[in-house]
C-alpha cells in the first residue's frame, strides 16, 4: 500500500559538513515527485535519508522528523531493515547481481525476508517482471544471468527486484541518467504506471523529464558553494514549469543558471 512521505526540517550531515538544511514537504501517495536543482544541491542525500541509506556512509547522520504515514522513520525504537524492507530503492546506474540469474536477482528480497516457497516466489517473479514490462522480453531466459541483459532492460530488472517485495514507497536516483532514449522512454511509461500502487519519487537533472513523468516537483539549491542545499520551491509540476513562484526556481528551468 502507497504510503505519504512527510518530512519536518530534515538537515542531514556527512561528519560536520551540513548537506541539507531544514527540508519540510510532504509526498502524497499514489503519486509521482520529481526532486531537481543544480549539482550539490542535496537532492540525492534528501531521497536517500527517506530510506535512511544516507547514514550508511560513515559519519553521516539526519536531524529533524521523517514520517512514512506519521510514523518516524528516525525513532530509535525503529528497525532500520524493516524501514529498508517497505522502501525500494533504483540506483542511477543499473545494478543487478550480474553472476545472478534473472530470476534469482528478482526475489532476491522475498528470499532475504524469509519467502521459500517456490510457487510463491515463482508468482512474485512473474507479477515484478510483468509489472516491469520485462516479462515478454525474459519469460525463456529466467534463469541466464541478469548482468548479460541490455542497459535498459537491467535497470527494468532492478525496478522489478524492487517492487518484488512490494514495497510502500519508490525512490529513483537518475534512474535513467544511464540509458538510450529508447530505453527512458520505457523507464518513463513504467513510472507513470508505477504511481497507481506506489509512492514515487525520482531525482532527475533532466527537466523535461521533471515535466513528463511528475506530479509535483521540489526545487532544490544553494545560495554558493559549500552551503547546505535547501527547498527553494515545491508544488505541482505544471505551476513549477509554467509559473513558479520563486525567481530562482525560473532562472534554473530556463537554464540561466544551474
Amino acid at each position: 500500500m502507497a504510503k505519504r512521505v512527510e518530512a519536518v526540517d530534515v538537515t542531514a550531515y556527512y561528519g560536520s559538513f551540513k548537506a541539507i538544511d531544514s527540508i519540510t514537504m510532504t509526498i502524497e501517495p499514489k503519486s509521482v515527485t520529481a526532486l531537481i536543482g543544480p549539482s550539490g544541491c542535496g537532492k540525492s542525500t534528501f531521497l536517500r535519508s527517506i530510506n535512511r541509506m544516507h547514514e550508511v556512509t560513515p559519519g553521516a547522520k539526519v536531524r529533524g522528523k521523517l514520517m512514512i504515514d506519521a510514523e518516524d522513520i528516525y525513532h530509535p525504537r525503529v528497525d532500520v531493515t524493516a524501514v529498508r524492507r517497505t522502501i525500494g530503492m533504483v540506483f542511477q546506474r543499473p545494478n543487478p547481481f550480474p553472476t545472478m540469474s534473472i530470476y534469482d536477482n528478482v526475489v532476491a528480497g522475498l528470499r532475504l525476508n524469509g519467502v521459500r516457497k517456490k510457487s510463491t516466489l515463482d508468482d512474485a517473479a512473474e507479477s515484478a517482471l510483468r509489472a516491469a514490462h520485462l516479462w515478454g522480453e525474459v519469460s525463456g531466459r529466467l534463469k541466464r544471468p541478469g548482468g548479460g541483459l541490455s542497459g535498459g532492460q537491467q535497470q527494468r530488472l532492478c525496478i522489478a527486484r524492487a517492487i518484488a517485495v512490494e514495497p510502500q514507497v519508490l525512490l529513483m536516483d537518475e534512474p535513467c541518467s544511464a540509458l538510450d532514449p529508447i530505453s527512458t522512454l520505457a523507464i518513463e511509461d513504467l513510472i507513470g504506471e508505477l504511481k497507481d500502487r506506489y509512492t514515487v519519487v525520482i531525482v532527475t537533472h533532466n527537466m523535461q523529464q521533471a515535466a513528463r513523468v511528475s506530479d509535483r516537483t521540489a526545487f532544490f539549491s544553494i545560495e554558493s558553494t559549500g552551503d547546505p542545499g535547501r527547498l527553494v520551491e515545491f508544488d505541482d509540476t505544471a505551476k513549477i514549469f509554467q509559473n513558479p513562484s520563486e525567481q530562482r526556481t525560473e532562472d534554473y528551468i530556463t537554464g540561466r543558471f544551474g
